[in-house]
């Protein structure tokens, strides 16, 4: 063969491959376009199901993290101390206060919970196992004043002893999320001697007068998988098996019915396992993506952004059937609070629409007179791109009103967003973000003034600091 012959046989040969690539890919377009045809109901059962399931699904993974490697369920377990970089069992971990938490099982219940009195800014919310808060306990319900209440499952029908005040899950899984605030490092033996008067015991124990007791708040052996990648790791028949199971004993909602017989039909029954051929596991599994990608556009879209802030909504923590927003939330800032409580802005983005990105600096501005309106306290905390802390030497996560900020001669204040440390004067203004990849920031105001709630005052916006 002459070498021009071997030169034509060598160029036919990618072209072959080529067409066969190309056909290839063709056949798998044309496949796909048959199962999204075929299957296209399922896929919208699937998508739907997996949102509107979401939150159940995460509370019980968080559940399950919890008692598997801190502490039991029924327990009462005070935080000592505030979380380090390497925590990941809640997504935007708090550094503003200390936590009192624990997993009820309502059916072991029920259960007498003891909250003193305190001048500072106290929060125990009650969650049920869709992520909605049902009994909120602190400044804003109470005052300064404590309580004794009964915490009961839907079917319990006893008396409710004298001095105690009824409060119902709606739910057999039931969340304590209890924060005190803690004004740094050096406050903690206060807030360790307010955490000693927080109490949850068995009504049976409390009759009997039998002293409540926490558990010491340990960290697992091991680091645990966080829920949230537990969750990215179920195919389709491990998720809506689990939720299946889960509906047993934590009844959807009073307006859930049309999300109820949507699960039905996609074969989803409670304490069952879904029974699909091997196309519509197919058509369940593109159903998900689309649906966790959705979601995810979701936390991305400039909708709403005021100077590059989202602002969560009025109804956050008691969703009703905005089930879209439950499940983002559950996503990204698992365990939400009423607004009324507290309110959390977030940003991923300047104040122009750009990724806030890694190794770059910024400026966060307050203007004279323009600092968040809070009856509390104000924080501002930074958080890679899963919304975990960011490691950096000073191990500093947050900055807010309680630290010795320095203030500008105008009475402006200014956060410095960067890597690597400031100049000296700086220093004390200095908030560390990641030396790459994404990062966000979220805002904490704690007992908002009217005008944060109803849209008069904003986050100012996140500044790129060009060298």
């Amino acid at each position: 063969m002459s070498n021009l012959q071997m030169g034509q046989a060598t160029l036919r040969r990618p072209r072959r491959r080529g067409r066969r690539i190309l056909a290839g890919s063709l056949l798998a377009l044309v496949l796909l376009g048959a199962l999204v045809a075929s299957q296209r109901e399922i896929i919208r059962l699937a998508a739907q199901g997996y949102v509107y399931g979401y939150p159940l699904v995460m509370t019980a993974l968080t559940r399950d993290n919890f008692t598997r490697g801190i502490a039991p369920a029924n327990r009462l377990v005070h935080v000592p101390a505030f979380p380090e970089a390497s925590f990941r069992d809640i997504v935007r971990p708090n550094v503003d206060t200390l936590y009192s938490l624990a997993w009820l099982d309502m059916q072991a219940g029920p259960w007498v919970f003891e909250l003193p009195a305190s001048e500072r800014y106290l929060l125990m919310q009650f969650l049920d196992a869709w992520s909605n808060v049902f009994a909120s306990l602190g400044p804003r319900t109470l005052g300064s004043e404590g309580g004794r209440f009964l915490l009961a499952g839907q079917d319990w029908q006893g008396e409710v002893p004298e001095g105690l005040t009824l409060l119902r899950s709606p739910t057999r899984i039931a969340w304590l999320l209890g924060r005190v605030q803690t004004n740094g490092k050096a406050d903690y033996a206060a807030v360790h001697a307010i955490q000693a008067q927080v109490g949850l015991r068995s009504l049976e124990d409390w009759r009997q007068g039998k002293p409540a007791s926490a558990e010491p708040f340990r960290l697992p052996g091991e680091p645990a998988v966080p829920p949230l990648h537990q969750m990215r790791a179920l195919d389709g028949g491990q998720f809506f098996t689990r939720l299946a199971q889960l509906l047993v004993d934590n009844p959807p909602g009073p307006l859930d019915a049309a999300a109820v017989d949507d699960l039905q039909k996609l074969g989803v029954q409670p304490g069952g396992a879904p029974q699909w051929n091997w196309l519509q596991r197919q058509a369940v599994a593109l159903g998900m993506r689309l649906a966790e990608r959705g979601m995810r556009q979701a936390l991305e879209a400039d909708d709403g952004r005021v100077n590059g802030w989202r602002m969560p909504p009025q109804h956050i923590g008691d969703y009703g059937s905005d089930y879209g927003l439950r499940a983002v939330v559950a996503m990204a800032g698992f365990g939400a609070n009423l607004a009324a409580d507290a309110v959390y802005p977030n940003a991923d983005v300047d104040g122009q629409g750009r990724a806030l990105e890694g190794g770059r600096r910024y400026r966060l501005h307050f203007a004279a007179g323009e600092l968040p309106p809070a009856r509390a306290f104000w924080s501002v905390t930074a958080y890679d791109g899963d919304g975990y802390l960011i490691d950096n030497p000073l191990g500093r996560y947050a900055l807010g009103d309680r630290d010795p900020l320095h203030y500008n001669a105008d009475g402006s204040l200014d956060i410095h967003l960067q890597a690597d440390a400031p100049g000296e004067a700086q220093q004390g203004n200095w908030l560390p973000i990641p030396a790459s990849g994404p990062f966000s920031l979220t805002g904490r105001i704690y007992l908002p003034e009217p005008q944060v709630l109803d849209g008069r005052w904003h986050m100012p916006a996140i500044e790129p600091v060009e060298d």
